[in-house]
């Protein structure tokens, strides 16, 4: 389980830093949010296995990770999520908070149809943070894979 962990990470890594996986990153204040989605299918199936995604072309996974950017270390937070399609169908997205070898992750998985663009509604609350939470809005454009 030790090397799947290890594996994962690296994924997740990978995901951070390739823009084809369609990760950004916005600042809020001493915050910066990297925000990326995946198509599930692209997942190893042991990997998927091991954290409960399942991997479907019709799948994605979206990916938050909130850092501190004075100290580039994680953040924990409560962040919520949804989407809607161009003609305004909603779906709530539930994010899991991921732990791993010192970084946090929320992840979560939706359907999406061939061609569909979403456009994302994140609210992000930094753990000890005042305030109103920060809104990230995004549109992504999905395909099977």
């Amino acid at each position: 389980m030790d090397s799947i962990r290890k594996i994962f990470t690296a994924m997740l890594a990978i995901v951070l830093l390739t823009p084809v996986a369609a990760q950004q990153a916005e600042q809020f204040g001493k915050y910066e949010v990297h925000y990326s989605t995946l198509n599930t299918n692209m997942l190893q199936p042991e990997i998927a296995s091991a954290y409960g995604i399942q991997r479907s072309g019709t799948r994605a996974i979206l990916n938050i990770t909130v850092l501190d950017s004075e100290t580039g270390n994680p953040v924990q937070a409560r962040v919520e999520a949804e989407a809607a399609n161009l003609t305004g169908q909603r779906r709530d997205i539930q994010l899991r908070e991921i732990r791993d070898q010192g970084a946090i992750y929320y992840l979560g998985q939706f359907r999406f149809r061939n061609e569909e663009s979403l456009n994302f509604n994140v609210s992000i609350q930094p753990e000890g943070r005042q305030g109103n939470p920060f809104s990230l809005t995004f549109r992504q454009k999905f395909y099977p894979g």
